[in-house]
């Protein structure tokens, strides 16, 4: 009798096997920061690279944290000059967050990093497989719906 998700089991398994390398380059590409930042305070600056100036209420929904978490790390990273806090002139008790140039430094060289990294491994692939992986892998991204995996809000597939 077959269970549930036993009809995609081979494919299940190689997606986590891929996640797992995916996963090793993520956190393999922290190492160029040299302790500079923490893993979560490096998340906050990811997302405030995709969101740009955003308040600080965005920010915890986007990493899925408390909002005195998202103080907490907040505090820490502008006190070492990479996230700026500053208010909505609309609304003076809404608090911003956003990037300095030196938090930009810093999620670019481990963009950069990866970058470097992933286009080593590719590399390593025949010219057909690449081409198939760039196919695939899109397919992947549509099938999970835009935006999956860039904030802890869920995302819903098309």
């Amino acid at each position: 009798m077959e269970t549930a998700g036993d009809e995609f089991a081979d494919e299940v398994d190689a997606l986590q096997a891929a996640t797992r390398v995916l996963a090793g380059v993520a956190l393999r590409s922290l190492d160029v920061l040299d302790g500079v930042v923490t893993l979560p305070q490096y998340r906050m600056l990811a997302v405030l690279a995709e969101l740009g100036r955003a308040r600080s209420a965005r920010v915890a929904r986007a990493l899925g944290l408390d909002a005195s978490t998202v103080t907490r790390l907040a505090d820490r990273l502008v006190t070492t000059g990479h996230v700026v806090r500053g208010r909505d002139p609309r609304h003076r008790s809404v608090v911003t967050l956003e990037l300095t140039p030196s938090g930009q430094r810093l999620v670019s060289a481990v963009s950069g990093w990866r970058q470097r990294e992933l286009s080593r491994i590719v590399a390593t692939l025949p010219p057909a497989i690449q081409v198939q992986l760039t196919s695939v892998l899109g397919g992947l991204v549509m099938a999970a719906g835009e935006g999956y995996g860039l904030t802890a809000e869920p995302v819903l597939p098309l």
